[in-house]
């Protein structure tokens, strides 16, 4: 059971980190958290899924409280069946892009407020701990189940406005739960699509579904130039990210589509409220800001960007790591929507995708990049240290900021990685900088 407990979700290789046991007593610890009389569970296509769910379920049931088992569905769907059919709560059983030998649970509470570390999620940890008994003299809740696709699918093409403009896109699901998002919205959107990897698959048979790791994006790449597509598009594990290339093949950052989204969703409510992450380049508050609309710049992770744009309620927010939060889907994420955002705004041009991102592609960036490191909080005091001069805050690891350059450092919540993002306002400062960072932080890892 030790570190499974993240910032903002459960997750940890089955069965040495997570079985049904702990499954159960999760369940359990939700339930009486919550003080849940109704709760909803789904779950993705890893087959370790179907045991931890049942047990999770059980847990749940134990305290009183009655379940609803939506079954198999990506994360964005049972968020939706969470605010679809009301109730105080639910729990999606799933370790999103992480590899097969992994699984976990997102946990969201009544209006399908995520539960993170400093909403609940510790509390629920230390009730697991101490080996947390069901209440005595209380009947088990009852068990029912719904399938929620049809209502999904009209919300989400609902929602959706195309041009005139066909267009040919590849997707690539990774085997992920994506495949779920084609079959019952993308089937229906008016577009051609050439379709990669679409079964689900928890063993993740061609690649794993992550598509931040360049290398998962290789088919999705080829596809594209093959095909003759406008346009790429890659779903990670659980559906609830997507990430992008231009019709060239070019990987375009998420922080980037965050921009663009600003051109669909701030002109229809100037003033509108757009939250971003830390990682993100400049040119998002740029944008934002240019387009009339109030840019909120936040700490890495969905329940922190969840909470913020709820609380500013803004349109949308939009993360680099390809989620993207919006508040006409009670402020959750969703990689399908995100997409289908981008097709309308490309199906009423004329123009490549890559020449609607030419003017967002301005600061020359390293990316997100992971280095495997001992001594991860010694290295941010000596990046502290080094960059003394520049404006330096501790929102999120250290975010180090001079006039003509920036960089963030921060330890992964899920992984053993300091992750760095740096950007510049042109090359030759870029490379000074990157060369001045790598020598304290060493060679970037592939992971």
């Amino acid at each position: 059971m030790a570190g499974i407990f993240k910032a903002y979700d459960i997750r940890g290789t089955v069965p040495d980190q997570i079985d049904e046991r702990t499954a159960l007593l999760i369940g359990r610890a939700t339930a009486l958290f919550l003080k849940a009389r109704r709760m909803v569970v789904g779950r993705d296509m890893r087959q370790s899924g179907v045991g931890l769910s049942r047990a999770l379920i059980e847990g749940i049931r134990s305290t009183g409280c009655d379940v609803v088992d939506v079954g198999v569905v990506s994360t964005p769907m049972q968020y939706f069946a969470c605010g679809h059919l009301g109730g105080d709560g639910g729990v999606q059983v799933t370790a999103s892009h992480n590899p097969a030998a992994y699984n976990g649970f997102k946990i969201s509470g009544q209006g399908v407020v995520p539960v993170g570390g400093d909403s609940g999620l510790a509390e629920i940890e230390a009730m697991v701990r101490a080996g947390v008994e069901a209440p005595t003299g209380v009947a088990p809740g009852s068990l029912g189940t719904a399938t929620v696709f049809e209502a999904y699918t009209r919300k989400i093409t609902g929602m959706l406005h195309f041009g005139p403009r066909r267009l040919r896109v590849a997707i690539d699901c990774g085997n992920g739960m994506g495949g779920f998002e084609v079959e019952h919205v993308v089937k229906h959107l008016p577009i051609d699509f050439v379709g990669i990897f679409l079964e689900p698959d928890g063993t993740f048979p061609n690649h794993e579904a992550n598509p931040l790791n360049p290398k998962n994006m290789r088919d999705l790449q080829a596809a594209v130039l093959r095909e003759k597509c406008d346009l790429g598009i890659a779903f990670d594990g659980d559906a609830d990210r997507a990430c992008f290339c231009d019709e060239k093949g070019a990987l375009i950052g998420n922080d980037l589509v965050t921009a663009l989204l600003a051109r669909e969703l701030v002109p229809r409510e100037p003033g509108a409220s757009v939250v971003y992450d830390l990682r993100s380049s400049r040119v998002v508050p740029q944008t934002v800001s240019a387009l009339g609309g109030n840019p909120i710049r936040e700490r890495v992770g969905h329940a922190f960007m969840k909470r913020t744009l709820r609380k500013a309620g803004g349109p949308y927010g939009g993360e680099l790591s390809g989620h993207f939060y919006f508040r006409d889907l009670w402020y959750t994420d969703s990689g399908v929507y995100a997409a289908g955002l981008v097709l309308t705004q490309l199906s009423r041009s004329d123009r490549p995708f890559s020449d609607h991102l030419k003017d967002l592609r301005k600061y020359p960036t390293t990316g997100e990049v992971n280095f495997e490191v001992e001594d991860k909080d010694g290295l941010i005091e000596k990046i502290a240290a080094t960059f003394r001069d520049a404006r330096q805050d501790r929102l999120d690891g250290i975010t180090i900021e001079y006039p003509t350059w920036w960089c963030n450092v921060r330890k992964s919540n899920t992984e053993p990685l300091l992750r760095l993002v740096m950007e510049a306002d042109d090359a030759a400062t870029y490379e000074r900088a990157k060369e001045q960072l790598m020598s304290i932080l060493g060679t970037p890892s592939e992971h």
